[in-house]
């Protein structure tokens, strides 16, 4: 009887064994990575040209994610508005064209009323306060305009000044003068006394270069990265009235939700951290864009701090305005600009 149940057993293990045995063979026969995680796949739109130093650090963005997921993410990057056109970029995340997308919100002005007060003339005098003030603004006033995407990295641009090919010491020097600006630097222009020019970034160097324009607003960088520095000759220094350019990094909100939660913290580990690397490099390329006009010998103008808050008065209407128009909309326009105001006093 014993030597029966023994019998039954060992014929139960040979078929298990048998069995393990087929299945470790059969398995050598199927493709190496079927029993691997499959890894999550994301479309990045960029309006950035691919060579620009701020689409480059989103390179940057994308490899930290993908090897911080140990290869859990993989992102496929279009820059250039080679996916979406800038001004369509965020409706394209929303939308599901893409997952991912970066562009700048005055792009589409009206449809981010909170976050467009960070472009303001409040004087800012870095790229780094601009961007503090971004992310400070978005964190206190959680604006709806944003609920419908995950917000990775907002950034700013650094002090949006005046470049002329004419001396500038004083605010009369403008007085009809003929400078580039486009959406809010085209306010900004006028309530300064000159007449506002409206072409695109690409077109103001021949712009500049033939007179259709004698100036333009702009960051410094664009002395370098527009090249701008070979068609002006002075750099005015009018921090009173310097604007800037908030800028998105956002996240289709159903693909965020989908995402594993340590992705997710990798994500927002990483998106904090290059938050303060965009902002040091958009003051770097500014710091470059100041060699590069130096380099042609061309001059860099200061104006006195008595003229500087003449300019910041001049600008002030613009200010009001975005109140007017913010109260009107039933947001806390007076209580955002203050805000703002506040806090920039603080970064200085």
């Amino acid at each position: 009887m014993k030597f029966l149940k023994f019998s039954v057993l060992s014929k139960k293990i040979t078929t298990i064994f048998l069995f393990l045995s087929f299945l470790y063979f059969w398995s050598l026969g199927l493709p190496s990575n079927l029993f691997a995680q499959k890894a999550i796949e994301l479309t990045f739109s960029n309006f950035f040209p691919a060579a620009h130093k701020n689409s480059k650090i989103m390179e940057e963005w994308i490899a930290e994610i993908e090897s911080r997921t140990g290869g859990k993410v993989k992102i496929k990057y279009y820059p250039g508005g080679t996916l979406t056109p800038a001004a369509q970029v965020y409706d394209g995340v929303v939308k599901g064209l893409s997952d991912i997308g970066e562009s700048v919100f005055a792009y589409t002005r009206g449809k981010f009323p909170v976050m467009e007060a960070i472009d303001l003339p409040f004087g800012y005098k870095s790229a780094v306060i601009a961007t503090n003030l971004a992310n400070a603004v978005y964190k206190k006033f959680q604006p709806k305009e944003l609920a419908d995407v995950k917000v990775l990295i907002l950034h700013a641009h650094g002090p949006g000044i005046l470049h002329t090919k004419f001396p500038v010491s004083k605010l009369e020097d403008l007085k009809g003068r003929k400078i580039r600006a486009t959406g809010l630097a085209s306010k900004i222009v006028a309530a300064l006394g000159a007449a506002p020019v409206g072409t695109t970034m690409p077109e103001t160097y021949d712009a500049l270069r033939t007179g259709v324009a004698e100036g333009a607003l702009a960051p410094a960088e664009a002395l370098q990265g527009w090249k701008w520095g070979e068609v002006v000759s002075y750099t005015i220094q009018n921090f009173g009235s310097a604007y800037t350019s908030a800028m998105f990094v956002v996240m289709n909100k159903s693909k965020w939700d989908s995402l594993p939660k340590d992705v997710q913290k990798v994500f927002e580990d990483v998106s904090a951290e290059f938050t303060k690397k965009q902002a040091e490099l958009w003051d770097q390329i500014d710091k470059e864009g100041y060699d590069f006009l130096k380099s042609k010998g061309n001059k860099v103008v200061s104006l006195s701090p008595e003229e500087d808050a003449r300019w910041a008065q001049s600008v002030k209407p613009i200010i009001d305005e975005y109140v007017k128009d913010a109260t009107a909309k039933g947001l806390p326009g007076a209580e955002i600009v203050k805000f703002c105001l506040d806090f920039i006093k603080t970064q200085r």
